[in-house]
């Protein structure tokens, strides 16, 4: 049987890593070695953004609720306290979507949350 030489899937893999590398700073775009160092690195940082992307986007969501409590006369910590003893419950992101654009059933849930207390 004749022996197979790697000629073709090596060339297939470095292309498909270039690539992967293609817009990056001087070697990292051009050199395989260099590319394929900075793709892995690359992937290291995408696959953390996804998990802080979450993160950032949370706090985002309670800084925007307790602004609009704090304009109705109460705290983030206590506005929520109170919703959990009313037994509404409702995700933060919910809750900032109604903060902004529906100020008049956020301020009812204010209500709500401050006669739970």
């Amino acid at each position: 049987m004749a022996r197979v030489k790697g000629a073709m899937m090596t060339r297939k893999r470095r292309k498909k890593t270039l690539k992967l590398a293609k817009g990056y700073y001087g070697s990292k775009s051009k050199h395989f070695k260099m590319a394929k160092q900075q793709v892995m690195k690359s992937g290291n940082y995408a696959f953390a953004g996804r998990k802080m992307k979450k993160r950032d986007f949370r706090s985002l969501w309670i800084t925007r609720i307790n602004a609009a409590c704090r304009a109705n006369g109460i705290n983030y910590s206590s506005f929520m306290n109170g919703l959990k003893k009313a037994g509404i419950e409702l995700s933060r992101k919910m809750l900032s979507e109604m903060a902004i654009h529906d100020a008049a059933s956020f301020a009812k849930l204010i209500e709500t949350a401050k006669s739970a207390l």
